[in-house]
């Protein structure tokens, strides 16, 4: 059959990656979804999965072996000369999203891999729009407001994601005068907030299962602080966002923060923690200095489950600009709820799967 639209994704079969193709599945659209050799069978999987969910058929979804750290993105000429010939749409995921990445791995997969992805690009006469997914995070050790339309500092950076998705996001940026692209920055991914549903626990995740320990008496004392906001949000909503504005001509050009605009606190997020569990918030917050070097203490990660790595984005001092995605998705109807509104679920979740 004749497809309106043939979509080229890396990162599949990642957890927004595989969200955002069921999401946009249809039955007159097409999918090139690039996989790793080691994840042919779970994409496989997950392809059919999907296939059957949005009733679409199996034969829309392509699997093409490659690595987007070698040229062409490792696929054969065959493959790479249908890319090519049928694409119109590209959404870039694929990356390291390891705090505690070593530096050659990072820059091969998040810097030189996004070159590879932005050449293919370039050579697509079909494309229609280059979806890239960064992250609030470029902004490194920047601290105050951080607009949408700012990229490039000399702040520095807290370890090599940060280092090489900024540099990344730098490569892409050179392309707007000459592509159509839209570059997505996400803040804290965490899970569905209808479900619970995540793949991964780390950050926010670290806390409540801290205080699941002993809800009752962990609620007690605050770990978190009054001056330090933690951006969470919740995958569906990085997916509806996506979905919403890869088609959407007003986005061309653009950079849009998926971010809370309106986090919460540390101290907050742990209060809305232990309200969900005991139904009480804490009674005493210590100074952010003295939560500061006790998560820094050689035996804090075993006690806490949180590692140093993790410690400072609870002490970040950054706060993400929505203006751009505000203006942007208010016609979808696309809005980011509450880390309030659906803490409960991602208990439940954790509660029901404690180890993944």
């Amino acid at each position: 059959m004749a497809f309106s639209r043939t979509i080229f994704i890396t990162g599949f079969p990642g957890f927004i990656a595989g969200r955002l193709v069921s999401a946009l599945a249809r039955p007159d659209v097409q999918f090139f979804l690039l996989v790793q050799p080691q994840f042919v069978e779970t994409a496989a999987l997950l392809a059919e999965r999907v296939a059957d969910d949005m009733a679409v058929p199996a034969e829309n979804f392509a699997l093409i072996e490659g690595d987007i750290t070698k040229p062409d993105l490792g696929m054969s000429a065959e493959d790479l000369a249908a890319v090519r010939r049928e694409t119109t749409d590209v959404h870039h995921l694929a990356a390291i999203y390891d705090l505690e990445v070593e530096r050659e791995p990072a820059f091969a997969v998040n810097v030189e891999g996004t070159r590879n992805v932005n050449e293919l690009c370039r050579s697509l006469p079909n494309l229609r729009r280059y979806n890239y997914v960064s992250t609030c995070y470029v902004s490194g050790k920047r601290e105050g407001r951080i607009l949408e339309t700012e990229l490039e500092h000399d702040a520095g950076f807290r370890n090599f994601y940060e280092e090489t998705k900024y540099l990344a996001e730098m490569e892409v940026e050179r392309l707007k005068g000459d592509l159509p692209v839209t570059v997505f920055r996400p803040s804290v991914v965490v899970g569905d907030s209808e479900t619970g549903e995540t793949v991964k626990y780390d950050g926010i995740y670290y806390l409540i299962k801290y205080v699941l320990r002993a809800p009752s008496l962990l609620r007690l004392i605050n770990v978190g602080n009054t001056e330090v906001m933690l951006n969470l949000v919740p995958v569906d909503f990085v997916v509806n966002g996506i979905e919403a504005l890869c088609y959407d001509e007003a986005a061309v050009g653009r950079t849009v923060a998926l971010a809370d605009p309106r986090p919460l606190t540390t101290a907050g997020l742990f209060d809305a923690i232990a309200r969900s569990l005991t139904g009480k918030a804490s009674i005493w917050t210590p100074p952010k200095s003295l939560s500061e070097w006790s998560l820094y203490l050689p035996m804090t990660p075993a006690l806490t489950g949180l590692p140093h790595a993790g410690v400072p984005y609870f002490f970040v001092t950054q706060e993400y600009d929505t203006a751009a995605a505000d203006e942007l998705l208010a016609p979808h109807d696309v809005h980011c709820p509450g880390f309030a509104e659906y803490v409960g679920r991602l208990i439940e979740f954790v509660k029901r799967n404690p180890k993944l």
